[in-house]
Order: C-alpha cells, then structure tokens, then sequence
C-alpha cells in the first residue's frame, strides 16, 4: 500500500470536481484517478485473508477451474482473496471464504462468457442455462463451472437463512442473465452509448449477489420492510454502481487494447470522443457524485433501522471501499500506471 493509500485510511478526499476533463493533472493516469476521486471509507483488511487465499487455490483446484495454466494465470493476477478481504473486513473466516470464492468462480465465469460471446451471443446459451437451471432449480451441473456453482449455492444455503438464499440466487441469476446482454452487446455493429452501458454494468457487476451474504454476517435478518424500502434499494443500486465503475477507471487501458466496450469510462471517451484520461476525468464527476447520494441516503435511513441495518449498510460501503483499494494494487491493473494522465 502506498504512502497516499496509508494517508486514506485516516482521512477522507475532498477534491474539487472539475467541471471539465481538460485539466489533469500531470503524471500517470492512476494517479489523476488517486488525486480525483471521492473516496470517504479508510481501507481495512480482513485478518483471515492469507488462510482465504489459500482455501480459494484449493477450491479452484478441486472443480478443475485452474487446470487451464491461463485461468490459473488469471487468478494470480486478480487476486479473489485480498479483493474479499478489503470488502469484508469484519466477516468471520468461514464467511470470507465463502465470499472470496465466489469472486473468484465469478473471474473465471466472467472470462470465459467473454471469450464465448464474442463470435456469438448464441454461444452463451448453454453456459447460461445451465446456470440458470442450477440457481433456480437445483438441476444437477453438467460441467466443472457449473458444479463449481452449485457447491457455491449449497454452501449458500446452509450459511444464510431461506430468505437471504433466495436472494442470492436471484441476484445470480441476473448477474448470468447479464453476461448474455453483454455479449449482444459487442456483437452490434455500433457501440452503446453510456445509457445502455451502465444499464449492461449494473447486471454483470457482479455485486449485488454478495448482498445476502452482507447480511447473514448481521446478527439476525432485516425485516421486509427494511430491505424493501425505497432508500434502500437505492443504496443497494448506488453501492453496486460505484463498486464496479471504480474498477472501470483502472481497467480502461486494458479493455481499451482489447476492443472492450462495456466500461464507463470508454463509454464517455466515446461519447465525447475525447482522450482516455479526460473520459477517465469525466467517470470519475460521475461516480463521485454517486458515492456522495449513497453517504446522504445512509444519514437518512440509518437511524430508522433495526439492529441488523447498520452492518448491512456498512457492507455495501465496503464494497466501494473494497474495489478501490484493490484496483491500486491488483496486478491486473498495473498498466494504469504506466500510462500519462496527458496525451494519451
């Protein structure tokens, strides 16, 4: 962790959002996201995370996941443990895992629908449904990804209360519905403009099926009412927004050299058609003001909630904190800073 990462932990950013992305400031491009970004939550880690580490290389081995010397690749440079560890630093070590390993199987799901959709959406299907029928049926897998998935569901079910299982599903399930929407995406002949792109992000963020598992690290459930309140679910589709556009921010080189389209960033490179470190700028206002709703929603209905609603609030936090603090530092990213904030 660098010195300016250190300095987060005690204090909160308070940058001036500019009102264009014609000043960046000189130097990489990792650092105009650093010198930019409003990000109020200290890092914390989780003290489990080493042991965490461990059990996903041997949960990945165990359903053959990694057997690819690319996946395994893949792994290394995305590190599942350490991003469960900043997003969950008070879960008990069972929970972590659990919640490390299902980043991880969703690395893995989320690489090779790319790598399937691309010629075709069609191609996409029988991973999709598969899934589906797992997640909402209990049908028995049929292939190493999928049995990987269904020990993730057991496992699920046996943590968490009926309630919170069926969410999870759920919220699974759209996250594979997503990837589908993603893939026909690609595949048109123009790209989607930033409306269809944070629509397509918001599905395959992949956030909201850790929600449920927030919760069942609370005491007891939060009530219906809780959880169906019209500021919470709002907080929940702000949480899951920031968590994944931060990520985006350090992940616009990469997936610009890749042809990638769904990304915020490269969806306002593209709308303005503007440099990458100005579209990165103009990301950045956005998200900003995003995790400011999500902390004046949070003052509004905290003191309303019952003992389990703090906990769960400060689960989704975690999860804007979480992606930043290990977008900076995840190998898979490291090219953000080799790239100038000017010029590029």
């Amino acid at each position: 962790m660098t010195a300016q990462a250190a300095r987060t932990a005690e204090t909160t950013f308070a940058p001036q959002v500019r009102e264009t992305a014609h000043a960046a400031p000189e130097g990489s491009l990792k650092e105009l996201i650093d010198s930019t970004l409003h990000m109020p939550f200290p890092f914390l880690a989780n003290p489990h995370e080493q042991r965490a580490a461990a059990g996903v290389d041997s949960w990945l081995r165990r359903w053959g996941l990694t057997d690819d010397p690319a996946v395994a690749e893949m792994i290394v440079r995305t590190r599942p443990a350490q991003l469960a560890s900043y997003n969950s630093p008070h879960m008990d070590a069972e929970l972590l895992q659990l919640v490390a390993d299902q980043i991880a199987y969703q690395f893995v799901f989320d690489d090779l629908a790319e790598e399937l959709g691309r010629p075709g959406p069609d191609r996409l299907l029988p991973m999709v449904c598969e899934s589906v029928a797992i997640l909402r049926d209990d049908e028995p897998p049929v292939t190493p990804l999928g049995a990987a998935l269904a020990d993730l569901h057991r496992r699920v079910q046996e943590r968490c209360t009926p309630a919170q299982a069926a969410r999870w599903a759920w919220n699974s399930r759209e996250y594979v519905h997503g990837l589908l929407y993603e893939a026909v995406a690609q595949s048109h002949s123009l790209p989607p403009r930033i409306a269809l792109v944070t629509s397509i992000r918001a599905l395959i963020a992949g956030v909201e099926p850790f929600y449920p598992l927030c919760e069942a690290a609370q005491p007891e459930e939060l009530t219906a009412r809780e959880l169906n309140h019209p500021v919470m679910r709002r907080l929940g589709r702000l949480s899951a927004d920031a968590a994944v556009w931060i990520p985006d921010l350090f992940s616009a080189v990469k997936e610009h050299r890749a042809g990638g389209l769904i990304n915020l960033a490269l969806a306002y490179r593209r709308a303005h058609e503007c440099t990458l470190p100005q579209a990165v700028a103009l990301a950045v206002r956005r998200i900003n003001g995003t995790i400011e709703e999500f902390q004046r929603l949070r003052r509004v209905i905290e003191p309303e909630l019952g003992p389990a609603g703090p906990g769960y609030l400060d689960g989704m936090a975690g999860w804007i904190r979480g992606c930043y603090y290990w977008s900076r530092v995840v190998p898979r990213y490291a090219d953000t800073a080799e790239v100038p904030a000017i010029g590029a």
